[in-house]
């Protein structure tokens, strides 16, 4: 490998070498691998928040988005001084908790960052998600589908932040306070998504086989447990149009946003002008729901 093709880089008191710069990691979008460590940088202060502590599942594309790719669980050797592990049910999982540690899994080929859903050491869960996921023949849908999860929310007197995946669906993202276990969390869910599939009974079902569903948007909750992943907030996507996965507000869902326009091209300009949706929400409090269900 010739000078021009590695290099590395300092990154808080630490080297990060840098492999294959040029190496088009989307290539429809014209992003090499230099650049998007760029963007990763730029993205750091946003995804590293929701990848700290938690246990970290990658998924890499060797030859770039659209080629093939596999789920990395098992942290690689040998590892970085920088990078922390934490082991769970006899996995040794990154931690993504630092800058140089991102960019070190970008430099080999991690486009995506999938964090578990609750700490390292704990069983509690860091937040509370619904992910929304239509089959094609409703994906003109998918915005009104998330627009009537929001109301039905509100009604309940919880907020919440609706996010793309960066690939076809939509997760309703509720911040909680802590000291919810992922049961009560799924009783919750299972009460919204009856609620749902009752009053809109053409649109909503919770039929978890696929070949029940008859063309209705599954809400689902049950996947929403400790020993799962999702897409972070803001984490790239290995899709050819290099989307990221967005927070949104409630007005672009009622104005049936594209999720497609958010990507790593444009993410940065949003992140300026509107900062983290999320993180702006406040932590709910779910004791009105959950004392109803009792």
């Amino acid at each position: 490998m010739s000078a021009a093709e590695r290099y590395s880089i300092e990154v808080e008191g630490f080297q990060i070498e840098v492999t294959n710069p040029d190496k088009l990691m989307w290539p429809e979008a014209g992003i090499h691998k230099a650049m998007y460590l760029q963007k990763l940088v730029a993205l750091s202060p946003y995804l590293l928040p929701y990848c700290k502590n938690r246990y970290m599942t990658a998924i890499r594309y060797p030859d770039g988005a659209g080629g093939k790719a596999f789920y990395q669980k098992n942290a690689p050797h040998p590892l970085p001084e920088f990078v922390r592990t934490a082991v769970k049910d006899q996995v040794r999982y990154i931690v993504a908790d630092s800058l140089p540690t991102l960019l070190w899994m970008g430099n080999l080929a991690a486009l995506e960052f999938h964090p578990s859903f609750e700490f390292v050491g704990g069983e509690e869960p860091a937040e509370w998600v619904l992910d929304i996921d239509p089959s094609e023949s409703l994906r003109d849908r998918l915005m009104e589908a998330v627009s009537l999860i929001g109301e039905a929310l509100d009604g309940m007197g919880i907020d919440s932040v609706p996010k793309t995946s960066g690939a076809t669906g939509v997760q309703i993202v509720i911040p909680v306070r802590r000291g919810y276990s992922f049961d009560e969390l799924r009783k919750a869910g299972a009460f919204v998504g009856r609620y749902l599939s009752e009053k809109y009974p053409e649109l909503f079902t919770i039929e978890r086989l696929i070949k029940n569903r008859k063309d209705r948007i599954y809400v689902d909750y049950v996947q929403h447990a400790a020993g799962k992943s999702l897409s972070a907030p803001y984490t790239p996507r290995g899709r050819p149009e290099a989307t990221v996965s967005t927070p949104l507000t409630w007005e672009e869902v009622r104005k049936n946003v594209d999720p497609r326009e958010f990507t790593l091209h444009t993410i940065e300009a949003r992140l300026a002008a509107k900062g983290d949706l999320i993180a702006k929400t406040p932590q709910q409090s779910l004791e009105a729901i959950l004392r109803f269900l009792k």
